[in-house]
Protein backbone atom coordinates (compact mmCIF):
# COMPACT_ATOMS: atom_id res chain seq x y z
CA UNK A 1 0.00 0.00 0.00
CA UNK A 2 1.17 3.77 -0.68
CA UNK A 3 1.60 5.88 2.01
CA UNK A 4 0.52 8.85 3.05
CA UNK A 5 2.32 11.84 1.44
CA UNK A 6 5.51 13.03 3.02
CA UNK A 7 7.64 15.74 2.68
CA UNK A 8 10.82 14.94 0.89
CA UNK A 9 14.32 16.37 0.61
CA UNK A 10 14.31 17.06 -3.01
CA UNK A 11 14.50 20.69 -4.29
CA UNK A 12 12.40 21.03 -7.67
CA UNK A 13 12.35 24.95 -6.86
CA UNK A 14 14.03 24.53 -10.02
CA UNK A 15 11.54 25.06 -11.85
CA UNK A 16 10.43 28.50 -13.03
CA UNK A 17 6.48 29.24 -13.47
CA UNK A 18 7.35 30.10 -16.93
CA UNK A 19 8.92 26.73 -17.52
CA UNK A 20 6.16 24.47 -16.15
CA UNK A 21 1.98 24.99 -16.08
CA UNK A 22 0.01 22.84 -15.02
CA UNK A 23 -3.54 22.72 -16.58
CA UNK A 24 -7.10 22.02 -14.17
CA UNK A 25 -6.67 18.24 -15.82
CA UNK A 26 -4.52 15.31 -14.50
CA UNK A 27 -2.22 15.68 -17.81
CA UNK A 28 0.59 18.36 -17.15
CA UNK A 29 0.77 21.32 -20.11
CA UNK A 30 4.60 21.59 -20.86
CA UNK A 31 5.56 24.62 -22.26
CA UNK A 32 7.71 23.99 -25.54
CA UNK A 33 9.74 27.58 -25.19
CA UNK A 34 11.63 25.76 -28.31
CA UNK A 35 15.54 25.23 -28.16
CA UNK A 36 16.49 28.19 -27.05
CA UNK A 37 15.58 27.96 -23.38
CA UNK A 38 16.99 24.43 -23.51
CA UNK A 39 20.15 25.69 -24.87
CA UNK A 40 20.97 27.74 -22.00
CA UNK A 41 19.56 25.80 -19.39
CA UNK A 42 21.15 22.52 -20.07
CA UNK A 43 24.50 23.60 -20.78
CA UNK A 44 27.43 21.72 -18.20
CA UNK A 45 27.75 23.68 -15.03
CA UNK A 46 31.22 24.98 -14.83
CA UNK A 47 32.13 23.34 -11.50
CA UNK A 48 32.86 19.48 -11.97
CA UNK A 49 29.96 17.05 -10.43
CA UNK A 50 30.26 15.98 -7.46
CA UNK A 51 27.99 12.96 -6.06
CA UNK A 52 25.94 14.05 -2.59
CA UNK A 53 25.88 10.88 -0.90
CA UNK A 54 23.71 12.69 1.90
CA UNK A 55 20.83 13.53 -0.58
CA UNK A 56 21.37 10.11 -2.85
CA UNK A 57 20.75 7.98 0.97
CA UNK A 58 17.77 10.44 1.89
CA UNK A 59 16.06 9.72 -2.13
CA UNK A 60 16.40 5.79 -1.04
CA UNK A 61 14.87 5.82 2.33
CA UNK A 62 12.14 7.91 1.10
CA UNK A 63 11.17 5.96 -2.24
CA UNK A 64 11.20 2.67 0.06
CA UNK A 65 8.21 4.49 1.75
CA UNK A 66 6.59 3.78 -1.87
CA UNK A 67 7.66 0.46 -3.07
CA UNK A 68 10.85 -1.86 -2.79
CA UNK A 69 12.68 -2.52 -5.82
CA UNK A 70 13.93 -5.57 -4.61
CA UNK A 71 10.65 -6.90 -3.95
CA UNK A 72 8.66 -4.88 -6.82
CA UNK A 73 10.80 -5.82 -9.62
CA UNK A 74 8.91 -9.00 -10.36
CA UNK A 75 6.13 -11.20 -9.49
CA UNK A 76 6.94 -14.38 -7.51
CA UNK A 77 6.31 -17.96 -8.96
CA UNK A 78 5.05 -18.20 -5.30
CA UNK A 79 1.95 -15.62 -5.77
CA UNK A 80 0.89 -16.77 -9.20
CA UNK A 81 -0.63 -20.26 -10.77
CA UNK A 82 -1.62 -20.99 -14.65
CA UNK A 83 -4.91 -19.62 -15.23
CA UNK A 84 -5.04 -16.90 -12.89
CA UNK A 85 -7.12 -13.73 -13.94
CA UNK A 86 -4.67 -10.40 -13.95
CA UNK A 87 -6.34 -7.35 -14.54
CA UNK A 88 -4.52 -4.97 -16.49
CA UNK A 89 -2.79 -2.15 -14.36
CA UNK A 90 -3.81 0.34 -16.59
CA UNK A 91 -6.90 -0.68 -18.18
CA UNK A 92 -8.92 -2.10 -15.17
CA UNK A 93 -11.59 -3.61 -17.17
CA UNK A 94 -9.54 -6.14 -19.17
CA UNK A 95 -7.39 -8.68 -17.61
CA UNK A 96 -5.71 -11.47 -18.73
CA UNK A 97 -4.98 -15.22 -18.14
CA UNK A 98 -1.42 -15.76 -16.55
CA UNK A 99 -0.62 -18.79 -19.30
CA UNK A 100 1.77 -22.16 -18.33
CA UNK A 101 5.01 -20.36 -20.12
CA UNK A 102 4.72 -17.17 -18.24
CA UNK A 103 4.79 -19.06 -14.87
CA UNK A 104 7.23 -21.19 -15.93
CA UNK A 105 9.67 -18.49 -16.18
CA UNK A 106 8.63 -16.30 -13.04
CA UNK A 107 11.61 -16.33 -11.00
CA UNK A 108 11.42 -18.15 -7.83
CA UNK A 109 13.22 -15.12 -5.86
CA UNK A 110 14.12 -11.70 -6.68
CA UNK A 111 16.81 -11.24 -9.08
CA UNK A 112 18.04 -8.43 -7.01
CA UNK A 113 17.91 -9.99 -4.29
CA UNK A 114 20.94 -8.82 -1.82
CA UNK A 115 22.14 -7.23 -4.52
CA UNK A 116 24.03 -3.86 -4.12
CA UNK A 117 26.47 -1.56 -6.34
CA UNK A 118 29.23 1.20 -5.69
CA UNK A 119 27.87 2.11 -9.58
CA UNK A 120 25.40 2.38 -12.00
CA UNK A 121 24.75 3.20 -15.45
CA UNK A 122 21.22 3.90 -16.64
CA UNK A 123 21.25 3.83 -20.80
CA UNK A 124 18.18 5.25 -22.55
CA UNK A 125 17.87 5.12 -26.37
CA UNK A 126 17.95 9.07 -27.44
CA UNK A 127 20.15 9.87 -30.35
CA UNK A 128 22.04 12.20 -28.04
CA UNK A 129 24.33 9.14 -27.47
CA UNK A 130 25.64 9.10 -31.38
CA UNK A 131 29.25 10.62 -31.60
CA UNK A 132 29.16 10.51 -27.36
CA UNK A 133 32.08 8.14 -27.05
CA UNK A 134 30.47 7.07 -24.00
CA UNK A 135 30.73 2.96 -24.55
CA UNK A 136 33.55 2.91 -22.82
CA UNK A 137 32.26 4.87 -19.70
CA UNK A 138 29.53 3.21 -19.73
CA UNK A 139 31.06 -0.32 -19.77
CA UNK A 140 32.81 0.89 -16.74
CA UNK A 141 29.89 0.62 -14.50
CA UNK A 142 29.00 -2.52 -12.11
CA UNK A 143 25.63 -2.20 -13.11
CA UNK A 144 24.21 -1.76 -16.65
CA UNK A 145 20.44 -1.09 -17.34
CA UNK A 146 19.42 -0.82 -21.20
CA UNK A 147 16.05 0.11 -22.38
CA UNK A 148 13.73 -1.46 -24.73
CA UNK A 149 15.96 -4.34 -26.52
CA UNK A 150 18.02 -1.67 -27.87
CA UNK A 151 20.55 -2.82 -30.41
CA UNK A 152 24.22 -2.23 -29.21
CA UNK A 153 27.16 -3.85 -31.09
CA UNK A 154 26.82 -1.88 -33.98
CA UNK A 155 27.11 1.97 -31.58
CA UNK A 156 29.52 -0.39 -29.08
CA UNK A 157 31.60 2.89 -29.08
CA UNK A 158 28.94 5.65 -28.00
CA UNK A 159 26.83 2.79 -25.91
CA UNK A 160 29.10 0.38 -24.70
CA UNK A 161 28.28 -3.40 -24.51
CA UNK A 162 27.85 -4.39 -21.39
CA UNK A 163 24.41 -5.03 -20.39
CA UNK A 164 23.13 -6.36 -16.58
CA UNK A 165 18.99 -5.51 -16.78
CA UNK A 166 17.72 -5.29 -19.91
CA UNK A 167 13.68 -3.99 -20.49
CA UNK A 168 11.38 -4.90 -22.93
CA UNK A 169 7.85 -3.59 -23.30
CA UNK A 170 5.38 -5.51 -25.54
CA UNK A 171 5.14 -2.48 -28.05
CA UNK A 172 8.90 -3.20 -29.23
CA UNK A 173 8.02 -6.59 -30.58
CA UNK A 174 5.39 -4.66 -33.32
CA UNK A 175 7.83 -1.49 -33.77
CA UNK A 176 11.49 -3.01 -33.74
CA UNK A 177 10.61 -7.06 -35.08
CA UNK A 178 7.48 -6.45 -37.45
CA UNK A 179 5.27 -8.31 -34.79
CA UNK A 180 7.65 -11.80 -36.32
CA UNK A 181 5.80 -11.85 -39.04
CA UNK A 182 7.81 -14.50 -40.74
CA UNK A 183 11.06 -16.27 -39.67
CA UNK A 184 13.59 -13.61 -40.50
CA UNK A 185 11.99 -11.63 -38.05
CA UNK A 186 11.52 -14.08 -35.47
CA UNK A 187 15.19 -15.17 -35.94
CA UNK A 188 16.64 -11.62 -35.50
CA UNK A 189 14.39 -11.35 -32.26
CA UNK A 190 15.76 -14.52 -31.12
CA UNK A 191 19.38 -13.35 -31.91
CA UNK A 192 18.97 -10.28 -29.84
CA UNK A 193 17.76 -12.55 -27.18
CA UNK A 194 20.53 -14.78 -26.86
CA UNK A 195 22.86 -11.28 -26.96
CA UNK A 196 21.66 -10.93 -22.96
CA UNK A 197 23.94 -13.30 -22.50
CA UNK A 198 22.41 -13.90 -18.66
CA UNK A 199 20.81 -10.57 -18.19
CA UNK A 200 18.09 -9.71 -16.26
CA UNK A 201 14.65 -9.19 -18.97
CA UNK A 202 12.35 -7.03 -17.59
CA UNK A 203 9.35 -7.41 -19.63
CA UNK A 204 6.10 -5.65 -18.43
CA UNK A 205 3.45 -7.93 -18.73
CA UNK A 206 0.30 -7.10 -16.71
CA UNK A 207 0.26 -2.76 -17.40
CA UNK A 208 -1.95 -2.34 -20.55
CA UNK A 209 -3.80 -4.24 -22.53
CA UNK A 210 -2.79 -5.38 -25.97
CA UNK A 211 0.70 -6.86 -25.08
CA UNK A 212 -0.51 -10.35 -24.40
CA UNK A 213 0.14 -12.20 -27.63
CA UNK A 214 3.27 -10.62 -27.80
CA UNK A 215 4.75 -11.17 -24.51
CA UNK A 216 3.90 -14.94 -24.73
CA UNK A 217 6.03 -14.96 -28.47
CA UNK A 218 8.87 -13.67 -26.68
CA UNK A 219 8.19 -16.19 -24.05
CA UNK A 220 8.16 -19.21 -26.03
CA UNK A 221 10.99 -17.90 -27.56
CA UNK A 222 13.00 -18.21 -24.45
CA UNK A 223 11.65 -21.22 -23.52
CA UNK A 224 12.16 -23.45 -26.34
CA UNK A 225 15.77 -21.95 -27.06
CA UNK A 226 16.74 -22.17 -23.68
CA UNK A 227 17.51 -18.22 -24.10
CA UNK A 228 20.35 -17.60 -21.34
CA UNK A 229 18.51 -14.56 -19.19
CA UNK A 230 16.70 -14.27 -16.09
CA UNK A 231 13.00 -12.98 -17.07
CA UNK A 232 11.37 -10.75 -14.47
CA UNK A 233 7.55 -9.37 -14.75
CA UNK A 234 7.08 -6.44 -12.73
CA UNK A 235 4.60 -5.65 -9.79
CA UNK A 236 1.19 -4.71 -10.51
CA UNK A 237 1.77 -2.06 -7.91
CA UNK A 238 5.17 -1.38 -9.39
CA UNK A 239 3.97 1.96 -12.03
CA UNK A 240 1.46 3.64 -9.42
CA UNK A 241 4.02 3.59 -6.18
CA UNK A 242 6.56 4.62 -8.83
CA UNK A 243 3.82 7.51 -10.20
CA UNK A 244 2.78 8.81 -6.27
CA UNK A 245 6.50 9.27 -5.46
CA UNK A 246 7.34 11.48 -7.98
CA UNK A 247 3.54 13.66 -7.40
CA UNK A 248 4.48 13.56 -4.12
CA UNK A 249 7.64 15.37 -5.16
CA UNK A 250 5.35 17.94 -7.32
CA UNK A 251 6.52 16.36 -10.65
CA UNK A 252 3.22 15.66 -12.06
CA UNK A 253 4.06 12.69 -14.76
CA UNK A 254 0.86 11.04 -16.28
CA UNK A 255 2.35 7.44 -16.95
CA UNK A 256 6.71 6.87 -15.95
CA UNK A 257 8.70 6.14 -19.00
CA UNK A 258 11.11 2.97 -18.74
CA UNK A 259 13.71 5.13 -17.87
CA UNK A 260 12.22 7.04 -15.09
CA UNK A 261 10.89 3.89 -13.40
CA UNK A 262 14.37 2.15 -13.85
CA UNK A 263 16.09 5.50 -11.84
CA UNK A 264 13.24 4.99 -8.96
CA UNK A 265 13.91 1.16 -8.80
CA UNK A 266 17.88 1.68 -8.96
CA UNK A 267 18.02 4.07 -5.83
CA UNK A 268 17.71 0.78 -3.97
CA UNK A 269 20.59 -0.96 -4.94
CA UNK A 270 23.01 1.75 -6.40
CA UNK A 271 25.39 4.04 -4.34
CA UNK A 272 26.05 6.35 -7.52
CA UNK A 273 23.53 6.72 -10.44
CA UNK A 274 25.06 7.92 -14.18
CA UNK A 275 22.44 8.21 -17.02
CA UNK A 276 23.03 8.66 -20.71
CA UNK A 277 20.96 8.94 -24.01
CA UNK A 278 18.44 10.75 -21.84
CA UNK A 279 17.39 14.06 -23.71
CA UNK A 280 13.84 14.16 -24.62
CA UNK A 281 14.51 17.11 -27.51
CA UNK A 282 14.75 17.54 -31.43
CA UNK A 283 17.85 19.19 -31.14
CA UNK A 284 20.87 19.27 -29.15
CA UNK A 285 22.55 22.07 -26.95
CA UNK A 286 24.28 23.71 -30.34
CA UNK A 287 21.00 23.14 -31.86
CA UNK A 288 22.02 20.13 -34.12
CA UNK A 289 19.33 17.81 -35.03
CA UNK A 290 18.63 14.48 -32.54
CA UNK A 291 17.17 11.61 -33.48
CA UNK A 292 14.82 9.86 -31.10
CA UNK A 293 16.28 6.68 -31.18
CA UNK A 294 19.85 6.34 -31.96
CA UNK A 295 19.27 3.28 -34.07
CA UNK A 296 16.40 3.78 -35.76
CA UNK A 297 14.66 6.72 -37.77
CA UNK A 298 11.40 6.68 -35.82
CA UNK A 299 9.72 10.09 -35.23
CA UNK A 300 7.97 11.23 -32.14
CA UNK A 301 5.89 14.23 -30.54
CA UNK A 302 7.93 15.12 -27.34
CA UNK A 303 5.06 17.38 -25.82
CA UNK A 304 2.50 15.41 -27.22
CA UNK A 305 -1.27 15.73 -25.40
CA UNK A 306 -2.01 12.23 -26.87
CA UNK A 307 1.19 10.17 -25.64
CA UNK A 308 0.94 8.16 -22.11
CA UNK A 309 4.31 9.99 -20.74
CA UNK A 310 5.59 13.39 -20.03
CA UNK A 311 9.48 13.18 -21.14
CA UNK A 312 10.65 17.00 -21.08
CA UNK A 313 8.99 17.30 -17.38
CA UNK A 314 10.85 14.06 -16.34
CA UNK A 315 14.47 15.33 -17.75
CA UNK A 316 13.74 18.47 -15.63
CA UNK A 317 13.38 16.60 -12.45
CA UNK A 318 16.17 14.47 -13.20
CA UNK A 319 18.17 17.87 -14.03
CA UNK A 320 17.32 18.91 -10.97
CA UNK A 321 18.79 16.22 -9.38
CA UNK A 322 21.91 16.21 -11.13
CA UNK A 323 22.71 19.74 -10.46
CA UNK A 324 21.89 18.76 -6.61
CA UNK A 325 24.26 15.64 -6.94
CA UNK A 326 21.80 12.66 -6.32
CA UNK A 327 22.56 11.65 -9.99
CA UNK A 328 24.56 12.25 -12.98
CA UNK A 329 22.97 12.80 -16.37
CA UNK A 330 25.37 12.94 -19.56
CA UNK A 331 24.05 14.87 -22.24
CA UNK A 332 27.00 15.05 -24.33
CA UNK A 333 30.75 13.83 -25.06
CA UNK A 334 31.94 11.44 -22.09
CA UNK A 335 35.13 13.00 -20.62
CA UNK A 336 37.23 10.81 -22.25
CA UNK A 337 35.99 11.41 -25.75
CA UNK A 338 38.64 12.44 -28.30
Amino acid sequence: MLTAPVSLPLSFSLFSRAELVINDSSSPAVVDRSNESIKHNIKPASTKWRHNQTLSLKIRKQILKFLDAEKDISVLKGTLKPGDVIHYVFDRDSTMNVSQNLYELLPRASPLKGKHFRTCAIVGNSGILLNSSCGKEIDTHNFVIRCNLAPVQEYAQDVGTKMDLVTMNPSVIQRAFEDLVNDTWREKLLQRLHGLNGSILWIPAFMAKGGKERVEWVNELILKHRVDVRTAYPSLRLLHAVRGYWLTNKVHIKRPTTGLLMYTLATRFCNRIHLYGFWPFPRDQNQNPVKYHYYDSLKYGYTSQASPHTMPLEFKALKALHQQGALKLTVGECDGAT
